[in-house]
């Protein structure tokens, strides 16, 4: 590569904005700041994948898989050995994950770190799990009140806002509940419980008075409004197929919603099969001037420029392009005056769970497929609430389900008796399990590899990230509580297990805070506007930017900060400030 100075005096293209990564947080930069005017680039290192005609497995049966959608057992250890982790992957899904020989990464000793990457235009936005839910001021505050990592440098009526904004048009199913620590969203109707979880919560909320038992909320339409319409977005035909694509636009993804909306405005443009190698910094003017990229395929390198610059390639990518971005002047990656960039990563613990049997409901079964379940929120989000040998808490999400041929199955074996078990209705489970908040430590960091790299030339990440003695304690608590609960509310054969060494950081995959936001330029990275402290017209929306994780599923608050940020930053550039 040449160095700074003479890339940026190249005659090329200026674009008012440069969005890396297309997926929930690029597609909403995207739509932001074209519907602001803005003249916009989206970059995007996998191939274009069309809304519609790109889902070739949509609406199969499973008779239609040579394997019934199992994956083969080889191409499993040979091509997915880390992506097979997910459980969304399987002969109908696997078109959307990454082949793990091409992108490669390595752990410390006792590290297993489980990236799990969706590289194509929409990226995981096609396969996330649409649990949408709110922070509270609670979560902007835990920091502070513990004393455990940095201060967010907003709060909760800051972004609430731009809740409402994201959630009208991704379009959330739910109930209002009126709970303090999760608020409620804009909703459409909420998906209905089944009748034994109707019963289930009506004994729990007579148990159980500090806790709450309702409906989870869900990036999926039951009743669109004009402008999804008119997107060409429809009901969710509830047909758990979501992770194949979804031509009706029934749940949110960056194809169904964002990219349309940004495309009408005839302002974006989009760059596929482009792997971002690093950002082009212009010392003289302390600004990032394009991005450098390489040809997926031909590996040919070619750069684009902009006037201002939004990371949304994930909270791994993103801080990999700016550790690979390192120069004269920040030589510990671009806009790394504090040190910080790739330390404090965060995942959620999924490893506690509860199951047990309920009795009745024989001549009860349920329609579709409900593409949620229910949720317990978080119920020690104060410190006076915090059991006393961890810090924060957990939610705990959960469905009641029929047994169907394959869990009897396993248990009936084949034969005589599994033929006549199909004659008859299984008995109603119910599984439940905790999702538990990670601290932010400054030791669980990822770093670019001394030597190895993939196979566009780019250093390898090197990540270093393990449970600490908190999370396990808090697994041990949830899985003792859950199983309390399940015997308390009248369920039978009740069990519970903690899985800690089988689901390493990573799994969830909730990977956060690589980059994150304060108000202090020493121990942060990003100002409350996503905004880099160092370089004013960088922006970082995704993941890394969060200070620490809280307990709910943190997509829809990659939105919403993605949304504000990307308005902050078209007033700031109309006004000259960038």
């Amino acid at each position: 590569m040449q160095n700074d100075e003479l890339l940026i005096q190249k005659e090329s293209q200026i674009f008012d904005a440069i969005v890396i990564g297309s997926g929930i947080s690029g597609g909403w930069a995207a739509k932001e700041l074209t519907e602001r005017g803005l003249n916009t680039l989206m970059i995007d290192r996998g191939r274009m994948v069309k809304h519609g005609q790109d889902y070739p497995t949509e609406n199969k049966g499973p008779w239609e898989f040579p394997l019934r959608t199992k994956m083969n057992l080889k191409e499993k250890k040979e091509i997915y050995p880390i992506q097979s982790r997910s459980i969304f992957l399987n002969e109908s899904t696997k078109h959307f994950f990454c082949n793990d020989n091409e992108q490669p990464y390595s752990t410390e000793p006792g590290s297993d770190f489980t990236w799990i990457r969706g590289n194509q235009v929409g990226g995981k936005s096609l396969l996330w799990f649409r649990q949408s839910y709110r922070f509270s001021n609670h979560d902007f505050l835990a920091n502070k009140r513990d004393g455990v990592g940095v201060d967010w440098p907003i709060r909760y009526k800051d972004i609430a806002p731009w809740y409402s904004k994201v959630e009208r048009f991704a379009g959330i199913s739910g109930n209002t509940d009126n709970i303090e620590q999760l608020p409620d969203s804009e909703y459409q109707p909420p998906f209905e419980m089944y009748q034994c979880e109707q019963d289930i919560k009506s004994k729990f909320e007579k148990q159980y008075s500090d806790k709450h038992f309702i409906i989870g909320r869900a990036a999926h339409l039951t009743k669109p409004n004009r402008e999804q319409v008119a997107l060409g977005r429809y009901n969710c035909q509830a047909r758990n197929q979501c992770q194949r694509g979804c031509s009706f636009g029934g749940y949110f993804s960056t194809q169904s919603a964002t990219m349309p909306a940004a495309m009408r405005t005839g302002k974006l443009q989009i760059a596929s099969n482009s792997v971002v190698h690093s950002l082009i910094y212009n010392s003289q003017k302390n600004r990032v001037a394009g991005v450098r990229v390489i040809d997926s395929e031909t590996l040919q390198q070619r750069e684009y420029f902009g006037r201002i610059v939004f990371l949304c390639a994930s909270t791994l990518g993103s801080t990999q392009i700016l550790l690979n971005s390192a120069n004269k002047h920040f030589p510990k990656g671009l806009a790394n005056s504090s040190g910080v960039l790739g330390h404090y990563l965060m995942d959620h613990n999924y490893n506690a769970s509860a199951h047990g049997f309920i009795d009745g409901y024989e001549d009860e079964y349920f329609s579709g497929w409900r593409p949620t379940g229910i949720l317990i929120p978080n119920f020690q989000y104060r410190p006076e609430l915090y059991r006393k040998h961890y810090k924060r808490g957990y939610q705990i999400s959960g469905s009641a389900y029929r047994q169907d041929w394959r869990t009897m199955a396993a248990s009936e074996g084949i034969g005589k008796s599994f033929k006549e078990k199909l004659q008859q209705p299984g008995r109603w489970g119910f599984w439940i399990g905790a999702q538990g908040e990670m601290l932010p430590r400054h030791e669980n960091q990822v770093s670019l590899h001394s030597t190895q790299k993939d196979k566009w030339g780019i250093p390898q990440l090197h990540i270093n990230c393990q449970w600490s003695e908190n999370e396990r304690l808090m697994m041990e608590d949830a899985c003792e509580t859950m199983q309390a609960m399940l015997k308390n509310l009248g369920l039978n054969e009740v069990s519970g297990q903690v899985t800690s060494d089988k689901y390493p950081p990573g799994s969830a995959i909730h990977e956060v805070g690589t980059a994150r936001m304060g108000s202090d330029k020493t121990n942060s990275v990003l100002n409350g506007h996503n905004q880099s402290h160092d370089i004013p017209n960088l922006f970082v929306t995704d993941g890394s930017c969060f200070a620490s994780s809280a307990v709910q599923n943190p997509s829809l608050t990659f939105m919403a900060l993605t949304a504000r940020a990307a308005n902050y930053a078209a007033s700031e550039l109309s006004a000259g400030r960038l």
